[in-house]
């Protein structure tokens, strides 16, 4: 079992920038892939960025390359997204996710269902 709990949202203004955290309960943090997704009123969750689990491989949605990047520290049973460039169609609900992988890149396709543990979410509004 893994419980996830999100952190760092709130409101900045357009071209501003914001680190999110996720915090892992568990023992075996460094053994889950991990994920962000977002999801706005209405609309599919989407994915956003993934990190295996040593942190080795990383993949960003085309909509954040450039201006996401994810990172995490297994120490601190942590992954952070730094999100920079902040637009106001990034505003919306952010969700970690964990995965017990099934092969190395388990999960950084973006797949939901590839995802067994969701976090609440943490809201990030931009204003323009």
């Amino acid at each position: 079992q893994v419980q996830l709990v999100e952190s760092g949202g709130g409101l900045v203004q357009a071209g501003g920038s914001l680190r999110l955290s996720c915090a892992a309960l568990g023992r075996t943090f460094s053994m889950n892939n991990m994920g962000w997704f977002r999801q706005a009123p209405g609309k599919e969750r989407q994915f956003v960025a993934a990190i295996t689990g040593s942190g080795g491989i990383t993949l960003s949605a085309d909509s954040v390359k450039g201006r996401f990047t994810i990172s995490r520290d297994n120490a601190k049973n942590t992954v952070y997204p730094q999100m920079n460039s902040l637009k106001p169609e990034d505003t919306t609900l952010y969700y970690c996710a964990a995965t017990w992988p099934k092969s190395p890149t388990w999960g950084l396709g973006g797949a939901l269902n590839e995802y067994s543990y969701w976090g609440p979410g943490t809201q990030v509004t931009v204003s323009s």
